[in-house]
């Protein structure tokens, strides 16, 4: 009787073993193309980091050909430049300023660099640079509004 326990005892294990196999056959299958699948969207994530990486290379190295071309020529400001500039016209910071358009206390921050200008204001800055002392002078003298004594009524 021992034998046919042990002979019963191999077929079962064997049985279940086939088993085993069977239903685990399908699952493995799945996992190995996960993997698979895993791996190539690893191989992507690589090569898609490379080329940013030579993107931003290539982009650091030529800025200027990124950046819209302008027909008109770009106005600089220094606060240096614009505080010599005021001293050889001759003007106070307030005759300055009206020429712009701004106060001048607003001039004066300009000119320790306290504060920049906005981009109309350089554009203005720009166009004064470009004029002579005496059309600066004319120019104060028209935008000063005429103002008459009045006569003290005795």
């Amino acid at each position: 009787m021992a034998n046919i326990a042990a002979i019963l005892k191999e077929e079962i294990t064997r049985l279940a073993r086939k088993e085993v196999r069977r239903q685990t056959e399908v699952l493995r299958k799945a996992s190995a193309q996960q993997r698979k699948t895993i791996a190539a969207l690893k191989q992507r994530v690589s090569d898609l980091q490379r080329e940013v990486t030579a993107l931003e290379k290539q982009a650091l190295k030529q800025p200027a050909s990124i950046a819209p071309s302008t027909d008109k020529k770009v106005a600089r400001f220094s606060a240096k430049g614009l505080h010599s500039h005021r001293n050889r016209l001759g003007l106070s910071a307030a005759a300055y300023g009206k020429l712009i358009g701004v106060t001048g206390q607003t001039v004066y921050k300009w000119e320790n660099g306290a504060v920049r200008p906005r981009a109309q204001q350089v554009e203005a800055l720009a166009a004064i640079r470009g004029i002579g002392k005496k059309e600066v002078l004319a120019l104060l003298e028209k935008q000063a509004p005429k103002t008459r004594k009045k006569r003290k009524k005795n």
